[in-house]
């Protein structure tokens, strides 16, 4: 039976849309080809490095659904996708869970903890007090700095707006071991703000 099953699966991963290098490794399933562009170019935007998740993540697409993660997988809602750069945010702010999952050891996350200041780093506090949302916005927000990023904090309240983008920037890259990029700095401006 396994055998029967190998080859249309390996044919299937061999052949399914993908992307590798700094914009991650990851698969699409479902979308239409400008929906997964806008994540493609989502992630291509961040001056993350996203080859650094280990791969492939599978990224669902679907119409009606709300936007979220569990560990290698992503579920991205269609009509987000097609509103173009509004979701680059969203986009970045999912895969940044994946790299939560994927590279972060319970004593690195001790350590954002002192940066992000949340309630918990998992579990049933509000989103807003979750240290790990506050990672995911904050690693959206410090390597992608532009006016169209909703995940730009308006307040200091905001999730994300616990750490300096710089110093969110060199904290990850020690904990990670690689040398923060150099990003311009923030932009001026008021985004459109999506959160949730």
């Amino acid at each position: 039976m396994f055998k029967r099953l190998a080859l249309p699966v390996l044919l299937a991963l061999g052949f399914a849309p993908s992307a590798f290098a700094s914009g991650g490794s990851y698969v699409f399933d479902g979308g239409t080809q400008t929906e997964q562009a806008q994540v493609r170019s989502a992630l291509e935007a961040s001056s993350f490095d996203w080859g650094l998740v280990p791969g492939p993540v599978t990224i669902h697409i679907r119409r009606d659904s709300f936007s979220h993660t569990a560990p290698g997988t992503i579920w991205l809602d269609a009509g987000l996708l097609d509103s173009g750069r509004f979701a680059w945010g969203v986009v970045q702010h999912e895969y940044a869970h994946q790299v939560d999952f994927a590279l972060l050891t319970d004593p690195m996350r001790s350590q954002l903890h002192q940066l992000l200041h949340g309630k918990a780093w998992w579990g049933g506090e509000g989103h807003s007090e979750l240290d790990c949302e506050r990672f995911a916005d904050a690693l959206a927000w410090a390597y992608w700095p532009s006016p169209d990023n909703v995940m730009r904090p308006q307040s200091a309240n905001d999730e994300g707006a616990q750490v300096a983008p710089a110093t969110f920037r060199a904290a990850l890259a020690g904990l990670l071991r690689f040398s923060p990029p150099r990003v311009a700095a923030a932009y001026k401006g008021h985004p459109h703000r999506r959160k949730g």
